[in-house]
């Protein structure tokens, strides 16, 4: 089986599935997708394919489900093997960064659970992954959480296939997992990890610029009604005139700045969480300087704990614009970030779960009641976009500007998240580092590669 089954909960909904329709035998993630294999009756088998198309988890996607018989094997019960490796160049998809579900929303803001106010909660259903993976299959081995041992409440979850938290790979608690830091530019401490986030928000209240690291890189937070702090932000930032992202706390917040339809709020909502370009109000109080000359105000809902928790400290809209100077591509180390945003930002709200790879913000807007896609990253990226006809294995290295690389395989695209300008050296790092990863990461050896032939292209290797 092959399709989105991967870090989606699919192994534990098979595994309820067969045990409810008293099948045995075993399910397991491989190089290629998803193995199982059931024995039983004819009907019961033919109802748990049927109920494998018409009722997969969320946010899995089955694209192709092979079914053939097999020799029976007398298996006495239904098992999740452990997953199989394996170097075949068979296709994978991996599933973008998953902004946090209702369930974990939940469980943050309740004073009885064990996870009360974590800043990394996740489950099956949400939480990083793109981000964080270094290889498929997706097991927490193969992803940056394999520095960090569970604890035994946390493994008894990891292990238990009736929990939601099965084979949840960034699974962790704040005994185990990773914590928060409030530095100031030289990498000093401001005090313990359980007051991190109260001195971020103290100090943006206070108009100071803070740069935050999230999920796929770090943001830099000011206060969006402060005039002060925004003109402060564009000159260290170097952006002239560029409009800065909002994150507001809420649904009703935004709809006090900006007109808001069903769609749009759908999509501020989702599971991808994008910003999305919004009609200003011209009741909006919020300073010109934020969008100059603009009708239009980029803004985005929290998608992660740790900025859940950060925005109920707030209580009002910020500026959550990428970490970086004008034209580089976003922070992701903690390192990196003071060296390239020490000049930016007076203080840094840093944690110890590493990001493999940069993935900014997505930026959509609805045109006569459709959504359109300006900017494919964080939630929508890698996902494939299916194409009309079977193509060759082609990777596409794009042009200079706004640089994403795309492979085609078998009827789908596989696009990178967006990258940048390639005139920058940083970019171009991120687009080399890109280039070479992408045929391993999805098991695909191109038949060729396709650049732009223009003479001053640093994409046309």
């Amino acid at each position: 089986m092959t399709g989105t089954v991967q870090g989606v909960g699919f192994r534990p909904f098979v595994f309820q599935l067969a045990t409810e329709l008293q099948l045995r035998g075993w399910v397991r993630n491989s190089s290629h997708g998803v193995e199982i294999e059931v024995e039983g009756s004819d009907e019961s088998c033919q109802g748990f394919v049927d109920r494998l198309r018409s009722n997969s988890p969320p946010q899995a996607t089955i694209r192709k489900l092979d079914v053939f018989p097999t020799e029976v094997l007398g298996e006495r019960e239904f098992t999740i093997r452990s997953s199989e490796g394996g170097k075949e160049l068979t296709p994978i998809e991996i599933l973008p960064d998953i902004a946090t579900c209702n369930a974990c929303r939940a469980e943050l803001f309740d004073p009885g659970n064990r996870r009360f106010e974590y800043p990394f909660i996740n489950c099956v259903h949400c939480g990083p992954r793109y981000s964080i993976i270094h290889d498929t299959p997706y097991d927490r081995c193969r992803a940056t959480m394999r520095e960090f041992t569970m604890c035994d409440s946390c493994l008894a979850e990891y292990e238990d296939p009736m929990n939601r938290r099965f084979h949840a790979q960034p699974n962790a608690c704040s005994d185990c997992g990773p914590k928060v830091d409030y530095q100031d530019r030289d990498g000093v401490s401001q005090g313990p990890s359980e007051n991190a986030l109260i001195l971020a928000a103290n100090a943006i209240g206070e108009g100071k610029i803070v740069a935050i690291k999230g999920l796929g890189g770090f943001h830099l937070f000011a206060d969006a009604g402060n005039e002060v702090a925004v003109r402060l932000l564009r000159q260290r930032k170097q952006r002239e005139a560029k409009p800065f992202a909002l994150m507001y706390p809420s649904l009703s917040a935004i709809s006090k700045d900006c007109h808001l339809s069903d769609l749009e709020s759908a999509l501020l909502d989702s599971p991808a969480a994008p910003i999305v370009l919004l009609c200003r109000r011209f009741t909006s109080n919020l300073p010109s300087d934020i969008a100059p000359e603009s009708p239009y105000l980029g803004v985005m809902l929290p998608s992660t704990p740790l900025h859940h928790l950060l925005m109920q400290l707030l209580g009002c809209p910020v500026i959550a614009t990428s970490g970086n100077l004008t034209e580089e591509p976003i922070c992701i180390d903690n390192e990196e970030a003071r060296r390239r945003l020490g000049q930016i930002a007076n203080g840094f709200l840093m944690h110890d779960r590493p990001i493999q790879r940069a993935v900014d913000d997505s930026v959509v807007c609805v045109v006569a009641g459709r959504e359109m896609m300006l900017r494919r990253s964080r939630g929508y990226a890698p996902k494939p976009i299916e194409i009309r006809q079977a193509l060759p294995s082609v990777l596409a290295l794009g042009g200079d500007l706004k640089n994403t690389i795309a492979l085609t395989n078998n009827g789908r695209a596989f696009v990178s998240q967006h990258v940048g300008d390639l005139s920058n050296a940083c970019a171009h790092d991120t687009f080399d580092r890109n280039r070479r990863e992408f045929p391993l990461l999805f098991r695909s050896e191109p038949t060729a590669t396709a650049v732009d032939l223009h003479p001053d292209y640093h994409s046309a290797i």
